[in-house]
């Protein structure tokens, strides 16, 4: 998506935990798209005070136009197996994070009586019900609700919030996170879950989410929309979980504790 916003003219802001990874990714963007203006911050989002800081010093260069909240934390697991502590690590940048985030660019766009666009990435599991985990499920869900609610309270503001909920993308990091090797060879042997046949190309989710944060949608708020072939038609895509033995689960958590 920042690619896709940098071919368009934009300036991007990045933020992230991890430094060497933001400035990676920001010298790439620089690289491949020639004077663009890339930024970063490191910003843990989940540290509501840590949330302004970094705002602070985005207000300090002028005033932002977009924020997308698109971090989030996830694992397959047991719900009834996981503590406190985990459900948290899942809560607090997919949530906790949105909402921090929201909060801080609504406040200045409101006292600055600027317009701003809020584009949320959720998932799927906010129509099915179903996610990995119960707290990722829950995460995403509260993330639309906040859109659908602020989209009425901020719209006379001039504040757009909208969602997107994509399907099958993959990445590296999700693939291996999600898709264990004994979970990928019950998934190959499958029956297609996707109508379209295919995954999505990170191409269409990019040019998709250009458009809901563009002037040509200006009088679109509050709205959800899913990009996944119309897989959610037919399945949550965490289905095949639900027939996992205790042995498989058990060898699952093995794996993890190896790595």
């Amino acid at each position: 998506m920042a690619g896709r916003f940098l071919e368009l003219g934009a300036e991007i802001i990045i933020c992230g935990r991890r430094g060497g990874v933001l400035d990676s990714a920001a010298a790439e963007w620089r690289a491949a798209a020639s004077g663009a203006r890339v930024t970063s911050h490191m910003c843990d989002i989940g540290d509501v005070d840590a949330v302004d800081a970094m705002m602070n010093a985005v207000w300090a260069e002028g005033p932002l136009d977009v924020l997308v909240n698109n971090a989030a934390a996830t694992f397959i697991a047991q719900t009834h197996r996981l503590s406190a502590r985990a459900a948290d690590a899942v809560l607090a940048p997919t949530l906790h994070g949105a909402l921090y985030c929201t909060l801080a660019a609504g406040r200045r766009w409101i006292e600055a009586d600027h317009p701003g666009v809020v584009l949320s990435v959720l998932s799927t599991s906010v129509i099915t019900g179903r996610a990995f985990t119960a707290p990722s499920a829950m995460a995403k869900a509260g993330v639309l609700a906040m859109t659908r609610s602020l989209a009425v309270e901020w719209g006379p503001r001039n504040i757009r919030l909208v969602a997107i909920a994509p399907g099958a993308f993959p990445t590296p990091g999700a693939q291996a996170q999600l898709f264990p090797s004994q979970r990928a060879r019950s998934a190959a042997s499958a029956a297609p879950t996707i109508p379209l046949g295919r995954n999505g190309s990170h191409a269409e989710l990019a040019n998709l989410a250009a458009f809901m944060v563009s002037d040509a949608a200006a009088y679109m708020t509050g709205e959800l929309v899913v990009l996944d072939g119309g897989a959610h038609l037919r399945t949550s895509g965490a289905e095949d979980l639900l027939g996992w033995s205790d042995e498989d689960w058990a060898a699952h958590r093995q794996s993890l504790a190896r790595r």
